[in-house]
Parts: C-alpha cells; sequence; structure tokens
C-alpha cells in the first residue's frame, strides 16, 4: 500500500467532517424560525433588515451580514451610533427579509446584547461564512466591542410576514404581534 495513501484519506475524512459539523451547527433546528425561514437563511449570504420611527412608520430596509446563533436566532453587528441601533434601543421591532428585498419576511424582537459571548459569536461565525471578513478586509474585531464603537443585535422571529410582503419607507409598520 502506498505510504501516501493513509495521510490522504485522513485529510479526505478531516475535510468531510469539518463541513458536516460547520452545515449542523450553522442552523439549529427550532420552532422559533418557521421552516419557511429556516430554509431561506440556510441559503442566504444577507438579510435585509428596516426597524421602525418614532412616528411609526418603516426606515428604509439594509442588507446586512448575519448569522445564526447557538440559540437559533439571527445575529448581526452594526456601528453603535448607526440609526439601527438607535432605534432598536429605544424598544423598535424589526422587519427581516432574507436573501433579498423581496424575499420571505418576518417581524422580529430586536435586542441589543452586550454580553461576551453574543460577542464571540459574531467574532467567529462572521469570518466564517464571509470570505472578506476571513482575509481580515472588513468585519468585526474585539477591539471594535470594547471600544463601544460596534454592537451585537439580536433578531427573535415573532412572526412571518406574508409572502410578497415589501419594505415601504415611510409607511406604517405592520405591528410586531399579529392581531
Amino acid at each position: 500500500m502506498n505510504a501516501r495513501r493513509p495521510r490522504f484519506l485522513v485529510a479526505i475524512l478531516s475535510a468531510i467532517c469539518t463541513i458536516a459539523i460547520a452545515f449542523s451547527t450553522s442552523i439549529p433546528a427550532s420552532a422559533a424560525l418557521s421552516d419557511r425561514d429556516l430554509k431561506a437563511l440556510g441559503k442566504a449570504s444577507l438579510i435585509y433588515i428596516a426597524t421602525v420611527r418614532k412616528d411609526g412608520n418603516q426606515s428604509t430596509s439594509a442588507p446586512v451580514w448575519f448569522i445564526m446563533s447557538k440559540d437559533n436566532t439571527v445575529l448581526i453587528q452594526t456601528g453603535a451610533t448607526s440609526w439601527k441601533a438607535k432605534r432598536i434601543r429605544r424598544g423598535s421591532p424589526a422587519m427581516i427579509w432574507i436573501g433579498a428585498k423581496d424575499g420571505p419576511a418576518f417581524m422580529a424582537k430586536a435586542a441589543i446584547e452586550s454580553d461576551k459571548d453574543s460577542q464571540q459569536e459574531i467574532l467567529q461565525g462572521i469570518p466564517r461564512k464571509y470570505m472578506l471578513a476571513r482575509l481580515g478586509i472588513v468585519g468585526p474585531s474585539q477591539k471594535k466591542f470594547d471600544a463601544g464603537t460596534l454592537v451585537v443585535i439580536r433578531l427573535t422571529e415573532v412572526r412571518d410576514l406574508p409572502d410578497g410582503f415589501a419594505s415601504q419607507p415611510g409607511t406604517p409598520a405592520p405591528p410586531l404581534e399579529s392581531k
């Protein structure tokens, strides 16, 4: 038997195990997200998020990187002084579109997380998912979290929005809970 073959097989098996672990931990099963949204999040590289302005109207949706948390919520990062962060601090819910501005949509409770565990999930998950972060070109850093210039936002799905629901900045946002 060729001496290189066992090392080659070990390398292949190691790669297969790494890929299997990554896929099995990227989107855990949970009742919090609908099946429709779980499937869409598994394929998407971006989500679009809009918050609710003080007057009750929708903001403009913005594309953001995201990861799935261990507890099956969506985590994003944003500047601490961004409009998203300001509105979420005052209790704004979030409207989320998965993958595209006209993708599957849901209403979410949004909360700023300051714990180190959430920061670590972002710091490890974003580079694992996005090449530009893996290369260090853009992305989060512990230094930005420690300086307070970057925050983690946890998005917990409350309800699905109907297929075809579109972002309409300046119009009244749907209620967080269905009536």
